[in-house]
This record gives structure tokens, C-alpha cells and sequence, in this order.
């Protein structure tokens, strides 16, 4: 009983996953289907979390999560997605302020959306 307990004062305690932050939300789109908002105001120059990892197995070599998956295109977009150094994980981080209820949004640099009839 000793030993098991040592193991237990040990053991790290890991953050559990979340798809989104807690101030975003998905809902419907006047862009595109769904899209992300903000539940409350988020400030300019923020990382809002991992959008991509890079997995060639995948299609696009990429697994998208939901921040990947649900961010809509604008040509005035309130976010960018940025690379790290190793090329392996792509993240989200705002540009502008984002007021509460507002979409947050991207300008798509892997395909055109209107050559899809996404927009």
C-alpha cells in the first residue's frame, strides 16, 4: 500500500482537453455553415490555441481541430494562423479586438473558398 501510494503523490496532474477556450463558441455562419465566436470581448495580439498538426497520414497532411475545422474566411480577417518553428503546429491569434458575438476569422492561404462555392 506504501509503494502505491507514492506512485500516486507522484503522478503528474495533465490538463484535460478542450476543443475550444471557453470564451468561443460554435454557431451559425452568415459566412459559411459554422463558425467560431467569441462568447466575450478578446483583446488584439492574444494565441488563441492550435488550429493544425502536421500529420502526413492525413489529408492535407494536416489533422484539423475544431478551431481548424470551424474558422471561416474573410478577406478583413480578425485572426491569422501562424506555423511554428518546427512546422509541425499551426495556431490561432487575433489581430484585431473581437467584441463579444462577433465571428472570429481567417484569410485562407491554402485554397480559394470561391473555387469550392464555400462563400
Amino acid at each position: 500500500m506504501q509503494n502505491r501510494n507514492n506512485k500516486i503523490k507522484t503522478m503528474k496532474i495533465k490538463k484535460h482537453y478542450k476543443p475550444l477556450p471557453e470564451y468561443l463558441a460554435i454557431g451559425p455562419s452568415d459566412i459559411h455553415g459554422a463558425g467560431i465566436f467569441a462568447k466575450e470581448d478578446i483583446p488584439a495580439g492574444i494565441e488563441i490555441g492550435i488550429t493544425h498538426i502536421y500529420d502526413p497520414d492525413f489529408d492535407d497532411d494536416h489533422i484539423r481541430t475544431p478551431l481548424g475545422g470551424f474558422i471561416n474566411h474573410s478577406e478583413t480577417p480578425t485572426c491569422e494562423i501562424k506555423t511554428d518553428e518546427s512546422e509541425t503546429i499551426r495556431k490561432l491569434y487575433t489581430l484585431t479586438k473581437i467584441e463579444a458575438g462577433k465571428e472570429l476569422t481567417v484569410t485562407y492561404n491554402w485554397y480559394n473558398p470561391k473555387d469550392n462555392g464555400n462563400i
